[in-house]
C-alpha cells in the first residue's frame, strides 16, 4: 500500500476516535471512510491493536516533529525553549493521544497499546516500526531534552557546560508537562518558562 493510503486509514481512525471511544471504533467503518476494503486495512495493520499502535506512533512522531520546528523558530536560545514548551502545551491540549503519551494518563476512551515491543510478522516497514517500542512519558522527556541540547549546544562547549544545558532543557520540558496537567496562570507556559530560565546557564548555539 502507498504511504498516502496508510495515512488516509490513520486519518480515518483518528477521526473515528474523536467521535466515539476506541472500543466502539470498528475496522469496517475505518476502512469505509478511507475508501478501501476491510481486508486491505487488516493487510496494512494486522489487527485493531496494530492500527492503534500505528496511530499512537504517528502522533508521537508528529509531536517530536513539532518540537523540532519550535526549536528552529527563534535565534535566541531561551525563546527557542519557550517555543518548544508552548508547542508541548498546545499539542497536548489539542490532541488527546499526545496528552496521554506525555502524561501516561490514558482515559477509557483511548486505545491503550502496550509500550513494549510486540511480536510482528508484518511485511510493512512502517508497521514493523509501530510494533516496536512506543515512547513512555520518560522517553518523551529525554527525546525532547536531547533535541533541544543538539540545537542549542555550540561546537566545542566543555562537557560541564553541556551538562548544565541538558539540565536546563530538561527543566523546561518538565515545566511544560506540569502545565499540561495544570494550566499555567497569567503569561502562559512560555512566560513561565522565561521566568524559570532567567537564572539558567543557557549557551547560544
Amino acid at each position: 500500500m502507498m504511504p498516502a493510503a496508510r495515512e488516509s486509514l490513520l486519518d480515518a481512525a483518528y477521526k473515528a476516535l474523536a467521535r466515539r471511544p476506541w472500543s466502539a471504533v470498528r475496522m469496517v467503518d475505518v476502512a469505509a471512510v478511507a475508501g478501501v476494503s476491510r481486508q486491505t486495512l487488516y493487510n496494512e495493520f494486522g489487527s485493531k491493536e496494530g492500527l492503534a499502535r500505528a496511530l499512537v506512533r504517528r502522533e508521537a512522531d508528529a509531536y517530536l516533529a513539532g518540537v523540532d520546528r519550535a526549536l528552529a523558530v527563534h535565534a535566541d536560545a531561551r525563546e527557542r525553549l519557550a517555543a518548544a514548551a508552548e508547542w508541548t502545551f498546545s499539542a497536548a491540549r489539542g490532541n488527546a493521544l499526545i496528552k496521554a503519551m506525555l502524561t501516561g494518563c490514558w482515559s477509557e476512551r483511548l486505545p491503550t497499546p502496550t509500550l513494549t515491543a510486540v511480536p510482528s510478522s508484518s511485511a510493512v516497514p512502517a508497521q514493523r516500526r509501530a510494533d516496536g517500542p512506543l515512547p513512555s512519558p520518560a522517553d518523551f522527556v529525554a527525546l525532547t531534552r536531547d533535541r533541544a541540547v543538539a540545537v542549542l549546544s555550540a561546537p566545542g562547549v566543555p562537557k560541564t557546560d553541556t551538562a548544565e544545558l541538558a539540565r536546563s532543557c530538561e527543566l523546561v520540558v518538565r515545566v511544560a508537562l506540569s502545565c499540561v496537567s495544570a494550566s499555567p496562570g497569567e503569561g502562559g507556559v512560555s512566560g513561565l518558562v522565561r521566568t524559570v530560565l532567567k537564572r539558567q546557564p543557557i549557551r547560544q548555539g
